[in-house]
């Protein structure tokens, strides 16, 4: 498996392949997340109606909890790098994301409500990110 050397010295001197992406896609996430926040309050507050509003602001509030999830998906890619579960519930968070708080944001910003039909896939996808890590619990810890 590919390592990249990190932070000299700590626990990310050595970080795996898939590590390093998670961690780029995460931090990637969290910036648009914020400037996403940013966007809904600043920008979007007198041009919505609240519905709509609170639709954006559920989108921007479900990537953020996500990003963090796939800063712990990074994190255990290095620690468990014998396993796939990091990388399979990683790519289910990012494919939510995408899914979930991206039908949220057209369906606030252009008002078709028929977006929102497609925002349970990737509820979905959220859900079965965390039941993969829930189940790479009970994998035996090699260390």
């Amino acid at each position: 498996m590919e390592t990249h050397e990190g932070l000299s010295g700590g626990c990310l001197s050595t970080v795996t392949s898939s590590g390093r992406l998670f961690l780029m896609i995460a931090a990637a996430l969290g910036f648009t997340g914020v400037a996403a926040g940013a966007f809904g309050a600043h920008g979007l507050k007198k041009v919505l109606e609240p519905d709509l509003l609170a639709v954006f602001e559920t989108g921007v509030r479900y990537q953020m909890y996500h990003a963090f999830a796939l800063m712990a998906v990074a994190w255990l890619s290095t620690v468990r790098q014998e396993s796939t579960s990091p990388g399979i519930a990683g790519w289910l968070f990012v494919a939510g994301i995408l899914v979930f708080s991206g039908s949220l944001y057209i369906l606030a910003l252009t008002g078709i409500r028929a977006f929102g039909a497609v925002t349970p896939v990737g509820g979905m996808a959220l859900l079965g990110g965390w039941l993969v890590l829930f189940f790479a619990a009970f994998k035996n810890n090699p260390a």
